[in-house]
């Protein structure tokens, strides 16, 4: 089934080019059938290659989905367009009457960075604590992960001695809806400088931790399905690793390579996509179970005087 996006979205001809049906907003209109409301509070650097990487994943549902974009107005995105920004996206302000079905929320390269320090902490803060009561179920990446954990539980998050940074094997730690049909180990990659510690989940009675890697930590943790931490970037594609790399040394920084991508550590051969269907089957199970199971049909239902 399809993912409903705008027309002159860019990354819409991406997604039909690789087979991937993508709805028209016309089309869509003349269905009779409720789609759900997710929304992408996009804080990657490259969003428009975020866009393409999390649309992807979505469309691998029987789910109409229409999905909105959203940004943070207190931060000016350095490497897309405003043209693009104001064409595609919208800002909390334009959105928080609104009651959604589901919310992904991005990593950010900001870990480095205490929270409070963050410029637009504040404005992100306030979407969080509005999707508390107004999203059936939000979804956190990576950074976002982190700071859910701290606003939500005062988890603190961890320096690590060096980036964790690669493909790591994890394994399922309690079967849940939102790993089922998960192979018992599976991959996913990681690029962070930070970790949550297993002590400190332990201690919070409303988590689970559902995965986790030798090698990489925690991976997965959830309660009831309404948050949803995810510490990894299973959305990244095949080549992703080397960009970040590639965008590391040109910086002048002394950066290792990802552990377990390239065959025998050589750049010049292709890193086998070893994570892609754990990938495809996040995304299908957190919109189905944590989604679509458990939003009501009415979003916005009237109160009787």
């Amino acid at each position: 089934m399809p993912i409903k996006v705008p027309d002159s979205l860019p990354a819409r001809s991406v997604l039909e080019n690789e087979n991937i049906f993508v709805m028209g907003e016309d089309r869509a209109f003349h269905q009779d059938i409720r789609p759900l409301q997710i929304a992408i509070l996009n804080l990657m650097p490259l969003k428009e290659q975020t866009e393409i990487h999390l649309l992807r994943l979505l469309s691998n549902s029987p789910l109409q989905l229409d999905v909105t974009l959203m940004r943070i107005a207190s931060h000016d995105a350095k490497n897309t367009s405003m043209t693009h920004l104001e064409t595609f996206y919208k800002t909390f302000e334009e959105l928080r009457h609104r009651n959604l079905d589901g919310l992904i929320v991005t990593g950010a390269p900001i870990e480095h960075l205490p929270f409070q320090d963050v410029s637009y902490w504040h404005e992100f803060s306030t979407i969080l604590h509005w999707s508390r009561q107004h999203v059936t179920s939000t979804l956190h990446i990576c950074w976002a992960a982190q700071a859910g954990l701290y606003l939500d539980y005062g988890i603190e998050k961890v320096p690590l001695e060096e980036k964790l940074f690669g493909i790591f094997q994890h394994r399922v730690l309690k079967e849940t809806p939102l790993v089922r049909g998960f192979d018992e180990l599976f991959y996913a990659p990681h690029s962070r400088y930070t970790t949550t510690l297993q002590p400190d989940v332990a201690a919070i009675a409303d988590l689970d931790i559902l995965a986790d890697s030798d090698e990489a930590g925690i991976y997965l943790l959830a309660k009831d399905g309404r948050r949803v931490y995810v510490t990894g970037h299973s959305e990244y594609e095949r080549l992703t690793l080397q960009q970040e790399l590639q965008r590391d040394l040109d910086r002048g920084m002394k950066v290792k390579l990802p552990r377990h991508y390239f065959p025998e550590d050589d750049t010049q051969q292709t890193p086998p996509y070893v994570w892609r269907a754990h990938a495809n089957l996040l995304f299908t199970n957190w919109l189905n179970y944590c989604v679509y199971q458990e939003t009501p049909y009415d979003l916005n239902p009237q109160v009787e005087a």
